[in-house]
């Protein structure tokens, strides 16, 4: 049986009252495990309605509560009446949320890609994260307080090329959640902005990556790629002990200092790099 726990300011992800987008695989899903595991009550979020269901009913087989609600991020109207529900059915308002729903795109430069693969990226992982802000912050801090986890990525600041939408949606989030950290100073709201690089997940599977980048991407992740549940774990301890950044990898956190310290030299080295990895037979 999973156990049950308080929420306390201290130890967010202890016994909380959980909203996960995206929960229905990756680091969505590994993030429902975990908080339920945790004592918390998750409502699992996501596009697909049978998914999010397969993610609550396993926290339900292992004597955990959980409910499914479908849910397209993009859609303002949709993520309110996700917080309704939600709210609905803890019987007070969430003590954390996490962002996570997202959506990837890369392979082409910008100019060559689709403004329809722009629209979509950008409604997924910009606005659904904006959404979910929006919605959930009065209702935070109303309750007293609790945790935002935001899920950008190290595209947020890496600026590789050949992902201009994918980047330019983490780099708007990570500016929000930095925004919305200093907002919320003294109001009892913790906002954590996870910036991972390769995680093992469908993110490159089911997203519009050129076809012609498609074995590299697979490859660097079968390769470097961590599991979602370290991710997930490492997060929620970085949550609870207030910090903004996470940077769960050991490439992360050289990237961060290298595109801090050396922005010049990294932007070309970026650049060079990609012309030998992306080059076409």
């Amino acid at each position: 049986m999973l156990s049950s726990k308080v929420f306390t300011r201290n130890k967010i992800s202890k016994g909380s009252r959980a909203v996960v987008t995206g929960a229905g695989s990756g680091i969505g899903r590994a993030f429902a495990l975990e908080l339920a595991r945790r004592g918390g009550r998750v409502v699992c979020s996501d596009l697909n309605p049978a998914t999010a269901t397969a993610t609550a009913e396993a926290i339900q087989e292992q004597g955990g509560h959980a409910l499914a609600v479908p849910c397209d991020v993009s859609r303002l109207e949709q993520v309110e009446a996700l917080a309704d529900r939600a709210q609905e059915w803890f019987g007070e308002a969430p003590t954390l949320v996490i962002n996570n729903a997202g959506v990837g795109a890369g392979g082409k430069p910008v100019g060559e890609i689709s403004m329809e693969d722009w629209h979509w990226v950008m409604g997924v992982n910009m606005w659904g994260v904006v959404h979910g802000c929006h919605v959930f912050t009065p209702r935070l801090r109303a309750g007293g307080g609790g945790g935002i986890i935001n899920v950008c990525s190290t595209a947020s600041f890496a600026a590789a090329p050949s992902m201009g939408p994918y980047n330019a949606s983490k780099a708007a989030v990570l500016a929000l959640s930095e925004t919305l950290a200093a907002e919320t100073a003294g109001a009892g709201i913790t906002v954590t902005a996870l910036c991972p690089t390769v995680v093992k997940t469908n993110i490159f599977r089911d997203g519009r990556i050129d076809d012609s980048v498609t074995p590299l991407m697979n490859k660097w992740v079968s390769l470097t790629g961590v599991s979602a549940e370290g991710v997930a774990a490492t997060t929620l301890k970085a949550l609870d002990k207030g910090r903004l950044y996470v940077l769960p990898q050991v490439d992360a956190r050289l990237i961060w200092r290298a595109k801090r310290y050396l922005p010049a030299t990294y932007a070309r080295g970026a650049g060079l790099l990609s012309r030998f990895t992306l080059a076409k037979p």
